[in-house]
């Protein structure tokens, strides 16, 4: 795809990474992803909102350079400095000697260690500064932690743009408008899941910031751009404003079945009770999937057999990361068996400490479950309808 003109004289000259299967070593990418930039061009200035990931950078160049010489560009606004949206920094500064990099008072500082950016080619913005371009105008808005310290937005006003960054982003490479896409609040989930759960905070007072503007289109660093921005936004206050569902997400492993066994009784006494039940083993899923049903789960079940005095590897690994994203959910239970000595459950806690998650009850047996065992993990069903039902919101 080449580059595509948004609005009069707005136009996006990002990249497809169609091959991307894993992002920060960490999230997998089974979609690839885009690196999204933008090009706007005044009657006097011209300025690049956001570049491209390292290795794109000659695509960036051929793109915008279908719309004028990458030479005459007057400003590279960086809203966010992590290397897959600022990376082309440096290559661009080498090829055009003019151009000034916009940033927050943070940006400053991460643009100097990331891209050696020298204090005479920076501009620092502030919340509700802007830059005339010559019937364009530039709003920059500071969204700090969403997703690191120095981030911003960047807001055009005559045309009622918002440019994001990361936020509500996908990590999609098909498609370009959100209409394109009938399963895109899927994967916005799931991107929020991932980036934006642990800054639900900050999310919140973002969304706070730009009620006052008029917003007809949204065109964030990753994944499609919404022409309908209100799917969006209405979204974005449900997932950062914590709302969970009647819903509970299990998260297990099992070696020889005992704990599996388990997950399949209790996954099925509670979608009897019309619960929605989202069951993922940890040796083969998908941490992102995984994430995106985080976002509204109330209730979260750690199964795991323990190996070698404490939790299998995978679900410390697991209690790891649901601690890590800070995802709303209200109660865990812990399911576990053992040969000899059961501590898959004391390990466990001791990752979720301060997870401002309450223990519902937990269930350890030796060997495999026997006939108590499944009484004891419909006490466990009961309790959970309990909380489950009477934390509806």
């Amino acid at each position: 795809m080449k580059t595509v003109e948004i609005v009069k004289d707005v136009y996006w000259v990002g990249v497809r990474d169609w091959n991307k299967r894993i992002f920060d070593a960490l999230i997998p990418l089974p979609k690839g992803t885009s690196y999204n930039a933008y090009l706007v061009v005044g009657s006097e200035k011209r300025a690049l909102i956001d570049t491209v990931a390292p290795g794109f950078e000659g695509e960036l160049e051929e793109k915008i350079n279908e719309i004028t010489d990458v030479a005459d560009i007057d400003y590279i606004v960086m809203n966010h400095a992590e290397p897959d949206h600022s990376g082309a920094i440096p290559y661009l500064l080498e090829r055009n000697e003019k151009a000034i990099l916009i940033a927050t008072k943070k940006g400053v500082d991460m643009a100097k260690a990331y891209y050696d950016v020298p204090d005479e080619r920076i501009m620092v913005v502030k919340d509700g500064d802007t830059v005339s371009l010559g019937g364009k105008t530039l709003r920059f808005i500071e969204a700090p932690w969403l997703h690191w310290p120095e981030t911003m937005f960047t807001y055009l006003v005559e045309d009622k743009i918002l440019f994001p960054c990361d936020f509500f982003g996908a990590h999609l490479a098909e498609s370009f408008y959100d209409d394109d896409v009938p399963d895109l609040l899927t994967h916005a989930q799931r991107y929020f899941g991932e980036i934006m759960m642990p800054f639900s905070a900050m999310a919140k007072r973002a969304l706070q910031k730009i009620e006052e503007l008029e917003i007809e289109i949204i065109a964030p660093s990753h994944g499609p751009i919404y022409r309908n921005p209100s799917r969006i936004i209405e979204a974005y206050k449900h997932w950062s404003g914590g709302e969970t569902k009647e819903k509970v997400l299990i998260a297990y492993v099992s070696m020889w079945g005992a704990n599996e066994a388990m997950v399949r009784e209790l996954a099925a006494l509670l979608t009897a009770e019309e619960i929605d039940v989202k069951v993922y083993n940890l040796v083969s899923s998908d941490i992102g999937e995984i994430a995106k049903d985080l976002v509204d789960s109330r209730v979260i079940v750690l199964a795991a057999p323990t190996v070698l005095g404490g939790a299998h590897p995978l679900a410390v690994y697991g209690a790891y990361l649901v601690k890590a994203l800070r995802p709303p959910t209200k109660y865990a239970v812990i399911i576990g068996s053992y040969g000899w000595h059961g501590r898959s459950k004391d390990s466990l806690l001791e990752v979720l400490k301060g997870a401002n998650i309450e223990l519902l009850g937990s269930l350890e047996v030796r060997a495999r479950p026997k006939g108590e065992d499944y009484e004891k993990l419909r006490e466990l069903v009961r309790v959970i309808m309990e909380k489950i039902r009477g934390g509806a919101e």
